[in-house]
């Protein structure tokens, strides 16, 4: 998830609306730093943020694709007559359930920064996150 920045403006003549503006709007998201200025007669405020919702549905999505590759790790090593570990191993999958890759080459990329492989299995995960993301869009 990334930062947001959004900026205020407090003139002295008008402050009490606009810190009110201001008010209801930190209320919504998650601060990661403010910077303040005066000039002209106004402060000037600078708000880095996270919004709260889309941290929320982050954390959704990441959490079904966890659930969806853990369910798929288990029938897989079950048909295979391996471990759920063999089939991907344990720290990859919230790695993958965090980028949410739908092609190979994404998902390459994912396990090539962390010296894992996936072996023959590529396909299918990737089909796994685009399937539960489907799912969670309909």
């Amino acid at each position: 998830m990334s930062t947001e920045i959004r900026t205020f403006m407090i003139p002295d003549a008008n402050a009490d609306e606009a810190q009110g503006h201001l008010s209801a709007f930190l209320r919504t998201v998650e601060v990661q730093r403010i910077d303040t200025a005066y000039a002209d007669g106004a402060w000037r405020v600078l708000v880095l943020y996270q919004d709260l919702r889309r941290k929320e549905e982050a954390i959704q999505i990441e959490a079904a694709i966890n659930a969806a590759l853990n369910g798929w790790r288990e029938r897989a090593a079950a048909r295979e007559g391996l471990s759920r570990d063999s089939v991907l191993p344990d720290e990859l999958v919230p790695e993958i359930a965090r980028f949410a890759p739908t092609t190979e080459r994404e998902l390459s990329i994912i396990v090539g920064a962390r010296d894992l492989g996936v072996g023959q299995y590529g396909a299918e995960i990737v089909q796994v996150v685009r399937a539960t993301l489907d799912e969670l869009i309909d």
